[in-house]
């Protein structure tokens, strides 16, 4: 099994994000553009894990909490690792400061299982396309340039979700295996 752990976003962020594509898609040909239907922000990639793992997963993912609901705001264009020679286009995000403390616990938790921890700082961003290899893409960047202050949406999340990623020809299929409510109860 090959599993990630995400945030999903509403359908108005979704429609908004197959627009930009749409406009984005005619200045680099030579990328492979996500579908949106199958974008999701990722908290940590966990990769290949043996079916009989997955219960232990679950439950060290079960007890993870933050004080309120992540907010989002997606908005500007980026490129990892820079325009000059590009592999990823990204969408970026502006998010409440718990994101980057929810990506962290998980991170956490996972370890004791044998999963290793992030090496990089952590980067919210939805992909939108990839290059392989890395490419020049001129055209592209002035279009995002010019797109710097668009509002995608944003989005205002109280659960995170464990998906198993299925690789077939036509590109990952995701599948969301559980879903974890992190807001602590007000009471």
């Amino acid at each position: 099994m090959r599993l990630f752990v995400a945030l999903d976003f509403p359908d108005d962020v979704r429609a908004a994000i197959r627009d930009l594509i749409a406009r984005l898609k005619p200045t680099a040909k030579n990328a492979r553009w996500v579908r949106p239907e199958g974008m999701h922000v990722t908290l940590k990639f966990i990769g290949h894990i043996d079916a009989k793992e997955l219960g232990s997963v679950q439950a060290a993912l079960e007890p993870i909490r933050s004080p309120q609901p992540v907010e989002m705001f997606f908005r500007g264009i980026g490129f990892f690792p820079n325009e000059r020679r590009s592999r990823v286009v990204w969408c970026g995000i502006e998010a409440s400061a718990n994101l980057a403390g929810l990506a962290a616990d998980v991170d956490r938790a996972l370890v004791p299982l044998g999963i290793p921890a992030e090496s990089r700082d952590f980067t919210p961003h939805l992909t939108l396309a990839r290059f392989a290899p890395p490419a020049r893409a001129e055209d592209l960047v002035r279009a995002a340039a010019e797109l710097q202050s668009l509002d995608v949406g944003s989005a205002r999340e109280t659960e995170f979700h464990l998906f198993e990623s299925i690789l077939k020809p036509s590109g990952a299929e995701y599948k969301r295996l559980r879903s974890y409510p992190f807001v602590k109860d007000v009471a």
